[in-house]
């Protein structure tokens, strides 16, 4: 509840229809009153002690320190050289990095890595697969402040494609669209083995990875020196969903979120969910933005309380929320929702390490 104000203006005073002429200031500023837009004030929300506020105002926040980048006047976009700067850096952390997907001795490391002249490939990378052959990997870098969109994917893809052609593409970026892992499907060839992708480059087949890169790397070297070079680069597979009907509309229930292993390029579905620390659904996705209307956790269910990392929160919540509404946080089974008007739903769930996958489903 946020206090309210009277917003006049000069138009609403000239078009009111109680002032006349003659009337005393006191009956002209009663009539202004009785006309007047409400104006909200949202940074100044009513207090009540007896409340405990859990979350605050909603803040948009950017990646920072930035690394400065030069404009001219008249430019709207950073010049060649900062683009270069941007890339070469994700580049030179790719090539000592890897990429991992949480697993240990299931990294991807490169025999070499180069900068490639194309306008979404922007390196070619080769490394030895078990058999002795050489396999060509393709790395299309994301904007330095945006996601990747299905239309990136898309075009990567179709780059990688042309000509000789490359065993694997990997997009990496700092987010991805909900239709970039839709997107990278559609390129999927029909064999899991890298080693396959040749014959059906033809048929315009290639795998495609998301890799999410690691926010460190869009702050500046001082950062990654303390790091190091762990969880740089980490792909993420998709949610393990079933989608089941009920007498108030749908439930979802998630099993699990599938594993790629970056050095085969097979996909295996995972053990459960004790590597999911929270998962949530937009219950009537638009196709653009993704709306937070049912949220769970998952890691922190059936675990002691000295584990459980939300333990203090709820202590300290205990005399103002009700427990089995709070109990119903802890859920791998959603509450039941109505069919949504679009057809579609989204699901996005976010692991420990703190990356996300956002999967569309039509209903």
């Amino acid at each position: 509840m946020y206090e309210r104000v009277p917003h006049v203006t000069l138009k609403s005073i000239a078009n009111n229809p109680d002032i006349k002429e003659g009337m005393s200031r006191q009956e002209i500023d009663a009539a202004i009153a009785r006309h007047a837009d409400t104006e909200l004030l949202y940074d100044r929300p009513y207090e009540d002690k007896k409340r405990i506020r859990v979350a605050g105002r909603f803040t948009v926040e950017s990646l920072s320190p930035h690394r400065p980048a030069a404009f001219s006047v008249g430019e709207e976009e950073a010049s060649g050289t900062d683009v270069n700067a941007y890339h070469k850096t994700i580049l030179d952390n790719l090539a000592k990095a890897g990429v991992q997907n949480g697993w240990r001795n299931e990294r991807l490391e490169f025999a070499s890595l180069a900068p490639h002249p194309g306008k979404f490939i922007h390196a070619e990378a080769a490394r030895r697969n078990d058999d002795g052959t050489s396999a060509r990997i393709a790395v299309s870098v994301g904007p330095q402040y945006g996601t990747v969109d299905a239309d990136w994917v898309k075009d990567a893809a179709r780059e990688a494609l042309r000509g000789v052609g490359f065993d694997l593409l990997l997009v990496c970026a700092f987010g991805f669209g909900g239709r970039a892992s839709e997107a990278a499907g559609e390129f999927a060839p029909e064999g899991d083995d890298f080693a396959t992708v040749a014959e059906q480059r033809q048929l315009g087949r290639l795998p495609v990875l998301l890799v999410r890169m690691n926010a460190d790397l869009a702050m500046g070297d001082t950062l990654l020196k303390k790091t190091g070079t762990a969880n740089l680069f980490m792909v993420f597979g998709e949610p393990d969903i079933a989608i089941d009907p009920a007498p108030d509309g749908l439930v979802v229930e998630i099993r699990g979120v599938d594993v790629y292993n970056p050095t085969t390029g097979d996909l295996r579905p995972d053990n459960g969910v004790e590597d999911i620390a929270l998962w949530m659904i937009d219950t009537d996705y638009n196709g653009e933005e993704f709306f937070v209307r049912h949220i769970y956790f998952a890691g922190s269910e059936g675990k002691p309380d000295g584990l459980d990392p939300y333990e203090r929160l709820r202590k300290a919540l205990r005399a103002q929320i009700d427990e089995s509404a709070w109990g119903s946080l802890y859920s791998h089974q959603s509450r039941p929702f109505p069919r949504p008007e679009s057809g579609k739903i989204a699901v996005k769930v976010v692991n420990h390490y703190g990356d996300e996958v956002v999967k569309v489903y039509e209903v």
